[in-house]
């Protein structure tokens, strides 16, 4: 959205307060864990006092404020290449110093990591990194990838690994765990997440009523506040005020001309000057791979409700709502639902050199669109939290050929 909204300014809360009550739990004592996005942080809910961080959380919000390549440049400078996940390196960067530089002061110290094998295999190195280097225990979530929907024996393999998480948090902590409030957690996310859902159906409208840009900023309390009262009314306030947005006609393109879909994790230093250079194209990039799978199944990006039953199961059941776990038969019914049900007139495929799981087929998934479907595609060249792996004028001459290639398609019908 163009100017600051009630939603955007509650975002700023919401964020800056799950920072500062990280910080100031763990300095008076709380047992502190760091994950990766897709361990599910409602388990912690159950214990009395346990906190979470989201490395690869606050290296994108590093990558948004501009600190990205100054925090990549540190890792460098340590020895770490150019070429791993920029993630990464923002978060080995920023830990080299104790979070100079970071717009949070980092993170806090962790007296256990959390990772898993699902969404990117790079993660497992990169916390024993921090394994090594801190003395801290690591505990691995192995997570089956999925050419098809997920079989029974793999989630309960899954239930029986959080089991094992629980009990080495109680160990650890000398705290004991409530289902009960991690079920309540689980239903808090749930819920937040129906909103979510809901505000990103305004992108259904013409115009638009939102673009994907907001839907990667607004992604943020689902990585640092899930499971919360204030998770909840976040989104509730975000969906709430979009739809009183479009009943007032107010768009944030609203001479769309042509409605684009993004394929990878957002190039959180360039949203500004890329959803700014496309809305004066009448251009919007109404949707996202990236945003439409939180809270769903692989292969669809449709809600998975919590039904109130197991929370350990509906954690294992949504183990894989990202997409780098998917196959390409999955990862090409989703998209090709989304690009229906959003009357999408071209697909960007952005190729991120930081994130291979997610770019590697995408060669592949753009033949599926373009051959078979006949969607106009191209792709670009990005990374998502290194700016220095970005070509701006490389990127728009390629998204103008593809606003040119919807136009010539319409003038031959």
């Amino acid at each position: 959205m163009s100017e600051k909204t009630h939603s955007g300014k509650h975002l700023t809360k919401v964020v800056g307060e799950a920072y500062m009550d990280l910080h100031a739990r763990a300095a008076q004592g709380a047992f502190v864990v760091w994950i990766a996005i897709n361990v599910p942080a409602e388990l912690f809910y159950g214990f009395d006092n346990v906190v979470y961080g989201v490395p690869e959380s606050h290296a994108a919000l590093n990558a948004a404020k501009g600190a990205g390549v100054t925090q990549c440049e540190k890792a460098e400078r340590l020895g770490y290449s150019m070429d791993l996940c920029s993630y990464a390196r923002i978060d080995i960067g920023s830990v080299s110093d104790k979070g100079m530089d970071s717009p949070t002061f980092g993170l806090p110290k962790p007296d256990l990591l959390v990772s898993d094998t699902n969404n990117c295999s790079l993660l497992v190195k990169w916390f024993e990194v921090h394994h090594r280097e801190m003395g801290v225990p690591h505990f691995i979530i192995d997570v089956p990838f999925c050419y098809e929907p997920q079989k029974e024996k793999d989630r309960q393999y899954i239930i029986r690994q959080f089991k094992d998480l629980i009990k080495t948090i109680e160990r650890l902590s000398g705290q004991t765990f409530d289902e009960k409030k991690a079920m309540q957690a689980v239903a808090n996310t749930s819920e937040g997440i129906n909103h979510w859902k809901r505000f990103l159906t305004f992108a259904e409208h013409r115009p638009s009523g939102i673009t994907a840009f907001d839907s990667f900023v607004q992604m943020a309390p689902f990585l640092v506040a899930r499971g919360t009262p204030q998770f909840v009314e976040h989104y509730r306030m975000l969906a709430d005020e979009t739809e009183q947005r479009v009943a007032d006609g107010i768009f944030p393109v609203p001479d769309e001309k042509y409605r684009l879909f993004w394929d990878n994790i957002a190039p959180w230093h360039q949203l500004r000057d890329m959803s700014g250079r496309l809305a004066a194209l009448g251009t919007n990039i109404v949707g996202a791979t990236y945003t439409s799978c939180i809270g769903t199944v692989e292969g669809s990006f449709e809600l998975f409700a919590f039904d109130g039953g197991d929370p350990l199961e509906y954690c294992a059941r949504t183990q894989n709502c990202y997409m780098c776990p998917h196959g390409m038969k999955l990862r090409g019914k989703s998209m090709k639902e989304a690009v229906q049900k959003l009357n999408i007139d071209g697909i960007v495929f952005a190729s991120n050199r930081s994130c291979k799981p997610y770019s590697i087929t995408q060669m592949d998934q753009q033949k599926l669109m373009t051959g078979q479907f006949g969607v106009p595609s191209v792709m670009i060249e990005v990374d998502h939290a290194d700016a220095r792996k970005y070509s701006r004028e490389s990127t728009f001459t390629r998204l103008e050929a593809l606003i040119e290639a919807i136009e010539a398609g319409r003038r031959a019908v």
